[in-house]
């Protein structure tokens, strides 16, 4: 009977109790077992070396200030170009608000734990502090019922969002669903936009759209001498330029992830450690 008690234990643990959030300024949710995982340090960048989105980085920043300051704010998506910064602004911004506001936190959410999100809300719901909820990559196949799980953050259901939880996510489509997909619901429906409107209109809760698009070359070029600069990496403007654009030439495009791996392979050579 032991052996059996215990064997149900580990199938079915006991609920996860309210963490301890003074632990960390950010964590990663897990479930099945649920539970939060504190992040000693964030992967992240200076808000200041991110170049050529100040709109969107002025727009998000405010947007935060404002709910961390127990005012109301708005989910935000932040789509398009990938590469160009979008789940580095995220990370950015929370780091800048957290200065000033340290009860904010950041909580990373994968996309294949939203059926869970109902239970993370609880626990953050019995909380003082203030949670920004954050999902990267976000997007949904033509098979994927775990859309209708994200309706719980952004509209909460019959209980409501929790006061103090706003969700981000990042995502290279604007509606969050294939293109080809909404396309074919159209083409094949009786009523082509009462087939479509539960897909598309769940981009449609987010209160805050923030369009990312592909950098310019002068763009590209001072993301490179901004990380030249932070880093103490010294080398020849002409060079640096030369050497930038045969790199972004050979990739095929350019983008922030493109300047930063570039900028990555610069420091090596020259002996930095980053």
């Amino acid at each position: 009977m032991d052996r059996i008690a215990q064997a149900l234990e580990r199938m079915a643990p006991p609920p996860l109790k309210t963490p301890d959030f003074t632990m960390a300024s950010a964590f990663l949710w897990h479930a099945d077992p649920d539970g939060l995982e504190p992040v000693g340090e964030v992967n992240r960048v200076d808000i200041g070396l991110l170049v050529g989105i100040n709109r969107s980085r002025d727009t998000l920043v405010a947007n935060t200030r404002q709910f961390a300051a127990g005012l109301p704010a708005n989910n935000a998506l932040l789509w398009g170009a990938r590469g160009m910064g979008k789940s580095s602004l995220v990370k950015a911004v929370h780091a800048a608000v957290q200065v000033d506001c340290p009860e904010l936190k950041l909580i990373e959410v994968q996309r294949e734990d939203l059926p869970s999100i109902g239970r993370l809300l609880g626990h953050l719901r019995r909380s003082d502090a203030r949670f920004l909820l954050f999902c990267d990559d976000l997007s949904f196949s033509h098979d994927d019922e775990h859309y209708k799980s994200l309706k719980a953050v952004l509209d909460g259901g019959i209980a409501g969002r929790p006061e103090n939880v706003v969700f981000y996510a990042t995502s290279n489509r604007r509606h969050l669903m294939p293109r080809d997909m909404i396309e074919n619901e159209r083409s094949t429906a009786i009523s082509p936009s009462e087939a479509t409107e539960e897909k598309v209109s769940l981009s449609d809760r987010f209160g805050l759209w923030l369009g990312f698009h592909p950098c310019t070359q002068d763009e590209y070029l001072e993301m490179i001498s901004g990380y030249c600069a932070e880093h103490g990496v010294e080398v020849e403007p002409d060079v640096l330029r030369a050497e930038a654009i045969e790199w972004q030439a050979t990739r095929g495009g350019r983008s922030g992830r493109v300047a930063w791996q570039f900028f990555t392979d610069l420091a090596g050579r020259k002996g930095v450690k980053l």
